[in-house]
């Protein structure tokens, strides 16, 4: 890189923290969310500026997705996990894999798009997005179980996405059975968390080999980025890695290997961490993203948002609730209210990842370009429509108190 290229780079880096700041300080006197005015920024960015930023797949998926999944994963709380594991992981994996075909039938069926070239489409939208989701829901005040549930899905099941994704495009040049691609499938998911555990778990053990905050950091950071590319190198899930890594680390890490100090400094550090990323990531969504090219997809677009709403519906109401209400009646015990499912299911944003996953698309695919179109539209529909009225949702459905007992579906 030139010395004008490493220049213009921290011109770009402090100009985007600035942003940043600004737009934070603005959205506190509008009732328009953070993330979603990040986003209306980059598009006018994008828009306006004659310089053009390039934004790769790399950027997003090596970059700004490990620290964030790991700082989320930090805090999540593990016996509330273990209770709502049976219903993160039907979101997580069946829900993902159920998703994506709905998508891929839909626009196969309503838009005569091929049934292939549908399926990947459908793998790259399927999954909610942990930037936006966990960004999102930190502001609402919802219920420690309910919150559990969103982030928690929102973080296995961007690993199961990456998996389907890789595979669809692997089924696409042919040579593939699924026998074999349910079996890397699971391979990747178990191995991947081995990875995590590992790493997380060597970094717990070397920070209780010393008391000094700043190395302990360092090792953290390790961790998340570590995991995550030793992963990704062998052709597994970076993100199902890191979020192991950092589970370790957030349980039993805290309570064997920090001091107090520790655990305060690294609360804080990988807050703020987390702000810078999450803010870059939404303006790269919109710098991404051309508003031209989407307006001559837009049939395309219109056909993809109701496939994937739908989709989530039967998800939400038909897999997760079913299977909450027949697990309660056999157990004896209550069932998760209808309230939280209304949540959950306009909980379904789709953000950076799914970017990330659409400019990745291989160059010489048929179709790329729609495809890319398609994806990017329902990515803008969800934060714009679904991240702008989830506050209004939470409340009418009562997500803001404990209705009810939340059935173990594990």
């Amino acid at each position: 890189m030139t010395s004008a290229a490493t220049l213009d780079a921290i011109r770009l880096f402090v100009a985007l923290v600035a942003v940043a700041a600004i737009v934070a300080i603005v959205v506190r006197r509008l009732a328009i969310p953070y993330t979603v005015t990040l986003v209306l920024v980059g598009l006018l960015a994008a828009d306006l500026s004659p310089a053009q930023l390039q934004v790769t797949p790399e950027l997003v998926l090596l970059v700004l997705l490990p620290g964030l999944v790991f700082e989320a994963s930090l805090g999540l709380d593990l016996g509330e996990l273990r209770r709502s594991f049976g219903g993160v992981a039907l979101l997580a994996v069946p829900g993902v894999v159920v998703t994506a075909a709905f998508v891929a039938v839909v626009l196969h069926v309503a838009a005569g798009l091929d049934l292939g070239l549908g399926f990947v489409v459908g793998s790259i939208v399927a999954a909610t997005d942990p930037v936006a989701v966990i960004a999102t829901f930190r502001q609402l005040g919802s219920p420690t179980e309910l919150r559990t549930v969103v982030e928690g899905e929102s973080l296995l099941n961007d690993g199961t996405a990456l998996v389907i994704f890789a595979i669809s495009i692997r089924a696409l040049a042919g040579g593939v059975t699924l026998a074999d691609e349910v079996g890397a499938f699971a391979v990747a998911i178990l191995a991947s968390t081995a990875i995590g555990v590992a790493g997380g778990f060597v970094a717990t053990r070397l920070m209780a080999l010393v008391d000094d905050h700043p190395i302990e950091l360092s090792l953290s950071l390790v961790a998340a980025y570590g995991t995550y590319l030793l992963a990704d190198g062998l052709n597994q899930s970076g993100v199902i890695a890191t979020l192991a890594s950092g589970i370790v680390i957030g349980s039993y890490g805290r309570r064997v290997g920090m001091s107090e100090r520790t655990r305060e400094a690294l609360d804080t550090v990988w807050e703020f961490i987390a702000f810078l990323l999450t803010a870059f990531a939404f303006l790269l969504v919109g710098l991404a993203i051309s508003l031209a090219a989407l307006v001559q997809a837009a049939a395309w677009i219109a056909w993809g948002v109701v496939a994937i709403v739908v989709g989530r519906a039967v998800v939400v109401y038909g897999l997760l609730g079913g299977a909450s209400r027949l697990i309660g009646q056999a157990r004896g015990t209550g069932h998760m209210p209808l309230g939280w499912l209304h949540v959950l299911f306009w909980a379904g944003l789709r953000g950076a990842v799914a970017v990330a996953m659409a400019l990745s698309l291989p160059a010489d695919l048929p179709q790329r370009g729609l495809l890319q179109e398609i994806a990017f539209g329902i990515v803008l529909f969800t934060l714009f429509v679904q991240g702008s009225t989830a506050e209004l949702v939470v409340q009418r459905a009562g997500g803001g108190r404990r209705e009810a007992v939340v059935a173990e579906t594990a």
